[in-house]
């Protein structure tokens, strides 16, 4: 159902909100129960603080609580909770699609007029019967004019964030949420298979990328059907290329003797999952083959070392003593691991559960998190290049179960093709 104005005669005449229920809402990630037990746990947040309606306005927080996934191209979009309603505001060039996809009412805005959104704001929580005086927002994902916008929509409202609140809720996974992770290190692995048999000579790296990434979409929409079909991609490097984690493709292509890291990243409905490998094309020289068994040392260590009790930055402390014996600390190039959930290149953290030197969590059943040691060598030195390793690890009661199978180190990496 569409409500709308009857050919207005200016444009002054344009609605600038409408109801936008196109369609019949679509099966989402998770169950209805558990999107009541996250908007319950939010609710528990907004009660602590004596909040009347929180505005999130993050990717992960929209997602989280109401699985859209907004595209923004220079538009604003919130999911508006109150102690009783959760309405998605998002924009007419979305039309229904936010509202099928979405637990939760919808309200659109249209463009004709800036404050729009905002004006969707106040309708959002006058729908919901709710003169706020308090209101939570994500400050750690809201630009100071869109907060100042929010401020003035809402004159007199003290605005409060909640966005480190609700960080530490997501830091902990529901057997639903497991069970998407789950899925995706399978479908990492799958693309790592895919990329090593692929491995050649003379091959650039962005065309080893594409193979990946395409095994991986086909298996993602195998096994989630009713879902959109986004994101996924795979960082393929070599040579100099693999110094850095987050350096994309290239058109490099590969010679005999270099080094490679392989980076699948499939993404399930906005959920992250990662492989990271380190390899060879034909065998590597002393000192390279030096530098990749440190690394895995350390990545085995820390492996055993996540359970449930440790503490973020006790790990951190322990595997840098391992690298200050061999003499690589300088090397290392960042934390050694992270959580899992709605998270991507281009958005959401959860910042709480990095295992770093500055990070006191304590690790806790539910939680899902990374081991991912990397050094790298500086260009003309003697095994020069990047070094990592990346599984992905569920804390239970009683340990960790490592959900990540595709072999690591020398005995699995060096590819002859």
């Amino acid at each position: 159902m569409s409500v709308s104005a009857a050919a207005p005669g200016n444009v002054s005449e344009l609605e600038r909100l409408k109801t936008l229920h196109n369609g019949q809402k679509q099966p989402l990630t998770f169950s209805d129960s558990e999107f009541e037990r996250r908007l319950s746990g939010l609710r528990r947040i907004m009660a602590a603080k004596n909040l009347d309606a929180v505005i999130l306005n993050s990717y992960h927080g929209i997602k989280y609580y109401s699985d859209f996934l907004f595209t923004t191209f220079g538009r604003n979009y919130a999911l508006v909770v109150t102690q009783n309603e959760s309405i998605t505001v998002t924009a007419n060039i979305d039309a229904g699609m936010p509202w099928r996809t979405s637990y939760g009412d919808n309200i659109v805005y249209t463009d004709w007029k800036r404050d729009n959104f905002y004006f969707g704001l106040q309708e959002a929580v006058k729908r919901a019967g709710v003169s706020p005086r308090r209101i939570g927002v994500e400050d750690d994902f809201l630009p100071l004019a869109t907060r100042q916008r929010i401020q003035a929509a809402f004159e007199g409202a003290e605005l409060l964030d909640v966005s480190q609140d609700a960080m530490r809720q997501r830091m902990i996974k529901s057997a639903e949420e497991i069970e998407v992770i789950k899925h995706g290190a399978r479908i990492g692995d799958l693309g790592g298979e895919a990329i090593k048999a692929a491995i050649r000579e003379g091959i650039s790296e962005y065309e080893v990328a594409l193979i990946g990434t395409e095994a991986m979409v086909h298996e993602i929409a195998r096994t989630f059907p009713d879902q959109e079909v986004r994101d996924t991609w795979v960082w393929f490097q070599s040579g100099i290329n693999t110094d850095g984690a987050h350096n994309w493709a290239t058109t490099r292509k590969l010679q005999r003797g270099d080094i490679l890291s392989l980076n699948c990243f499939p993404m399930t409905s906005g959920y992250y999952t990662a492989l990271e490998r380190t390899l060879f094309l034909g065998q590597p020289d002393e000192r390279s083959l030096e530098l990749w068994n440190v690394n895995v040392e350390v990545h085995r260590r820390g492996l055993e070392l996540i359970k449930p009790g440790a503490v973020c930055k006790d790990i951190a402390a322990e595997l840098n003593e391992i690298f200050v014996d061999r003499g690589l600390l300088a090397n290392r190039t960042f934390g050694y691991g992270h959580s899992f959930g709605v998270l991507s290149h281009y958005y959401g953290r959860e910042a709480g559960l990095e295992l770093r030197e500055d990070i006191d969590t304590v690790l806790e059943p539910g939680m899902v998190v990374s081991m991912e040691p990397m050094i790298t060598v500086m260009d003309g030195e003697p095994g020069a290049g990047g070094y990592r390793e990346h599984d992905i690890l569920v804390v239970g009661e009683n340990g960790a179960e490592n959900i990540t199978k595709l072999g690591f180190g020398p005995e699995n990496n060096i590819i002859d093709a």
